[in-house]
């Protein structure tokens, strides 16, 4: 049996030490099967509230990060900005809210041909990995988003993600996918009145 001593502290000096985020089965690794780890991240969670830095969930994995509202203070002069195509772009949200996807799922989404530098440019920026093979003839390797995706834009899971409602509040749904959406809101209503007075 392991004596970690005050399993509170044996578990913030994991997470500190670690260079990933870690799953709580991995802290349990390092501190032993005796130790309340939920419990203990509870505490860390609420002790660094409103600190410098902060305990957050990504996904089932914990790590410590600097607060948001100071990361600004962290940041280079130069930042090595990776400007994502359109097309990486749309693929990367494809992903996000289709996972697992193959390419052609991506494809018949888009409505165009993706090459498959945009996905490897997705997959070296850590954000997009090869999440097994679909059974159907082919076996297409399917395509899910990582804990780094999660991190880099904030999220705790993909149910963050925002909805079609959010999007349309912030702007940033294009004008004309917003028509679109309204024409085919029409098209139904029209139909619908066309079965009703058929009856």
């Amino acid at each position: 049996m392991i004596d970690v001593g005050d399993p509170l502290r044996a578990v913030e000096a994991v997470l500190f030490a670690s260079e990933t985020p870690l799953s709580i089965d991995e802290i349990r690794a390092y501190v032993g099967p005796d130790v309340d780890v939920r419990a203990a991240l509870a505490a860390l969670g609420d002790f660094y509230a409103g600190r410098g830095i902060e305990l957050v969930r990504r996904g089932d994995r914990w790590h410590f990060q600097t607060a948001a509202d100071l990361a600004h203070l962290l940041r280079r002069d130069r930042e090595d900005s990776r400007k994502l195509s359109r097309a990486g772009i749309e693929t990367l949200a494809i992903i996000a809210y289709h996972e697992p996807v193959t390419r052609a799922e991506i494809e018949a989404i888009r409505g165009v041909q993706i090459s498959k530098g945009t996905i490897d440019v997705l997959m070296e920026a850590g954000w997009v990995r090869p999440a097994g093979r679909r059974e159907v003839p082919g076996r297409p390797l399917m395509y899910a988003t990582t804990p780094g995706f999660l991190s880099h834009f904030g999220l705790a899971s993909r149910r963050d993600l925002p909805g079609i409602e959010d999007l349309k509040a912030a702007g940033l749904l294009d004008p004309v996918d917003l028509a679109l959406e309204q024409l085919d809101a029409a098209e139904a209503a029209a139909d619908s009145e066309t079965v009703m007075d058929e009856e």
